[in-house]
């Protein structure tokens, strides 16, 4: 609701200090000047979010599958697999910087020379592999904690009954597993609304295919713009509340209240006992 000013106002009097703006800051945001950086970043934040979600979601599960069902060196498959989700993320977008540099290693398996770290399409495209490297086995790790409490003897009665391995994952490993798997996604979906670092380090500040609004409103508070870097924060900060109340009225994610309804009818039983 504030915006600096430094320079000459109307009356060609010296004007500092903070002035009282009302609304225009969210103003500006949406219709001004600043809407076209604004609408691009927020695209951005969506393109990463539902893009990037739901590639991590597929392979995590794979990870899952995987790390449950190996046998022989299952703790060095698990340990191999957790180890990017590890790592930090600035780290991680210093490492695969390296890798997409224009003499990198993408660039020599593939036998191509993409400027992955510049102005376009290319450089989302990078985002959105440094940050599936690094995230999907957080998916893998709570979907796999999900797996091991279905017991075994559903799976039996399937096979006896004729189920197929690819049904029996529709029918009783998805659904079974959905709460976790849920809990897993919501995460990601909020972490990614708010994805600054691995973009910034990878791709580099003010670039335009990758800015989303959390590199926008530091770019606003580093130009010591606090006005309208509060404006940006607050838009994201509405953002991610609408989506995660979203997701959690549509998809049945209300674990909370699953909980509380667990736990009182557990109380129920245990008083009904005595009686």
């Amino acid at each position: 609701m504030y915006r600096r000013e430094d320079g000459l106002d109307e009356s060609g009097f010296v004007v500092e200090g903070d002035r009282f703006v009302g609304i225009d800051n969210y103003t500006e945001m949406f219709t001004g000047d600043a809407a076209g950086r604004f609408w691009n970043a927020f695209f951005n934040t969506t393109f990463f979010t539902v893009v990037g979600v739901g590639i991590a979601t597929v392979i995590g599960i794979a990870m899952a599958l995987v790390m449950h069902h190996a046998l022989r060196g299952r703790g060095f498959v698990r340990a191999s697999i957790l180890v990017p989700w590890a790592v930090p993320t600035a780290m991680s977008a210093i490492l695969w910087q390296w890798i997409f540099q224009a003499d990198g290693i993408a660039n020599e398996i593939l036998n191509t020379q993409i400027l992955w770290t510049t102005e376009g399409f290319q450089a989302k495209l990078a985002v959105l592999i440094a940050d599936t490297w690094k995230t999907a086995p957080f998916v893998g790790l709570l979907v796999l904690a999900g797996l091991q409490v279905i017991p075994n003897d559903v799976y039996e009665a399937a096979k006896v009954d004729g189920a197929t391995g690819w049904r029996q994952f529709w029918r009783i490993t998805l659904p079974l597993v959905r709460p976790a798997l849920l809990v897993a996604v919501l995460f990601r979906v909020m972490d990614v609304l708010r994805i600054f670092d691995l973009p910034y380090v990878l791709i580099g500040s003010r670039k335009e295919s990758v800015e989303t609004l959390s590199m926008l409103a530091f770019e606003e508070a580093n130009q010591v713009r606090y006005g309208p870097a509060a404006a940006y924060a607050t838009v994201l900060f509405l953002y991610v509340a609408i989506i995660a109340y979203t997701f959690v009225k549509l998809l049945g994610a209300d674990l909370i209240g699953e909980a509380r309804v667990r736990s009182k009818e557990t109380k129920r039983r245990k008083e009904a006992v005595p009686a």
